[in-house]
């Protein structure tokens, strides 16, 4: 997942703080990303970073803010899939060589990352984290040419799997994309500061207007004559990742020219058609499964309610809950509306189930609160495969729908019944055809090659813990 954001300045207006537009273009992508927040700023001589765990408003403040000046800025909120969730990973990540600076914001994960650290350790150059993000980093920053697209270009040649990235300079800001475009990236303009975001909602919040999104394979450079767009790599293929349309992206953003709040709901339109129930209310897991929700009571003709709570304060805290409430986990972050569940037959509308650890207590806390029946229904596929490009998902055995049919997950959940949304009806709620996709977790079909290593660990470069002392 991970936010990324990036804006150059190209005149250092004093009514533009870059680090400031930089926060808000953040904050509104913190739903990609909740474990640490960073922002890089340069003034066109020097770069200077600042990043810590938490949430963007917990890392950032007036003051913090005040000491990073500049023209340019980039900035990042990460959720890790390479790497563990510690201080060293966050993001940017600076890199110093040849009298060059550079900061980096990655949004995917690259699969030949092994080949690269060991190749970049041949060269003597030395890496603190253990991300893959780094190795993109230390290859830009290690190149012998002075100008950044050149460095950019000749590294997007040697790095392979799924990457949306921005980096930063001292005197440019570039944003650059996989070749396949499996992790998105939008250009976006205001006034006349030239703006690059994971989403167009980030761009909404700091009043930029959309101007395109980067092409698969493509790089973009800002700096003072403008922007200037290249194709790096060439194009393998248009396959954006299915999860940015089911989960992702916030509603109101817009992908390849399509609303995300309309796909979902005609998502669960298709889902009730496609799986019709006898019930009395339709009520949603918030937030992600709302506009699905929306959509199959519009289909059914069932009545929509709010039968859950989200407390939306929760998101990923640092306070581990004690044992007792560790094991009612759920309910830190949902609570039941008993009013609206009491003695109904109750259709119940996710985005997705993963492992199901968490829809299985949400049925029995259903149940629990005098729901009569629970017809869970999803709004995608099940999910068969692990994802290699970006998404924490889990592993294979750890996926309750991989090498289970219907029938035996609906048991494993202990709902009344269970459908998901078909492959067919998912792709004709985007509005668009399979091959502007990766479903790979849906199919198992990757776009790419995927070594073995791949499939060991995230944690895969972390220092192994030392023995214990004996005695």
């Amino acid at each position: 997942m991970c936010g990324i954001f990036g804006i150059y300045d190209p005149v250092g207006a004093p009514d533009r703080d870059v680090a400031r537009l930089t926060y808000f273009g953040l904050y509104a992508l913190q739903h990609r990303g909740q474990e640490s927040a960073g922002i890089a700023v340069s003034d066109g001589s020097r770069v200077m970073a600042m990043k810590d765990m938490g949430l963007v408003n917990q890392v950032f403040d007036e003051p913090k803010l005040s000491a990073l000046p500049g023209r340019m800025a980039i900035g990042h909120a990460r959720y890790s899939t390479t790497g563990s969730t510690v201080w060293r990973n966050a993001q940017p990540i600076v890199q110093h060589a040849g009298g060059r600076t550079i900061a980096l914001a990655h949004n995917g994960n690259l699969t030949n990352t092994t080949t690269l650290r060991d190749e970049l350790r041949e060269q003597r150059v030395r890496l603190h984290s253990t991300s893959d993000t780094e190795v993109i980093a230390a290859l830009i920053a290690n190149h012998p040419s002075g100008d950044l697209g050149t460095a950019v270009t000749d590294t997007m040649q040697q790095i392979e799997g799924a990457f949306a990235a921005v980096v930063l300079s001292e005197n440019a800001v570039a944003g650059f994309r996989d070749p396949d475009g499996i992790r998105p990236l939008v250009v976006g303009r205001v006034d006349d500061s030239w703006v690059l975001a994971s989403e167009t909602c980030a761009l909404d919040i700091i009043g930029a207007t959309v101007e395109r999104e980067l092409a698969p394979g493509e790089l973009v450079v800002l700096d003072e004559h403008g922007a200037h767009f290249s194709q790096a790599v060439p194009p393998r293929s248009e396959s954006l990742c299915i999860f940015e349309y089911i989960y992702f992206a916030r509603p109101d953003t817009t992908l390849n020219g399509h609303g995300l709040y309309e796909a979902r709901v005609e998502m669960g339109r298709r889902l009730a058609a496609e799986s019709t129930v006898e019930a009395d209310v339709v009520i949603p897991v918030p937030d992600s499964g709302t506009p699905a929700a929306v959509g199959f009571a519009q289909a059914s003709g069932i009545p929509f309610g709010e039968g859950l709570v989200k407390n939306r304060y929760v998101g990923r805290t640092f306070i581990q809950p004690d044992q007792a409430l560790r094991e009612r986990g759920v309910k830190l972050k949902f609570n039941v509306l008993r009013s609206v569940l009491q003695g109904k037959r109750v259709v119940v509308v996710d985005d997705s189930i993963v492992r199901g650890s968490t829809t299985r207590k949400l049925v029995t806390m259903l149940f629990e609160a005098g729901a009569q029946e629970v017809h869970l229904r999803i709004s995608s596929p099940p999910i068969i495969s692990p994802c290699f490009y970006g998404i924490d998902m889990a592993d294979q055995d750890q996926l309750i729908a991989a090498g289970r049919n219907v029938g035996q997950v609906r048991d494993a959940l202990g709902a009344t019944s269970l459908a998901y949304l078909s492959l067919e009806g998912l792709q004709e709620a985007t509005g668009q055809t399979s091959d502007h996709f990766c479903r790979a977790c849906l199919t198992g079909d990757y776009p790419t090659h995927i070594p073995d290593e791949m499939r060991l660990s995230k944690l895969r470069f972390e220092p192994l813990p030392a023995p214990a002392a004996a005695g």
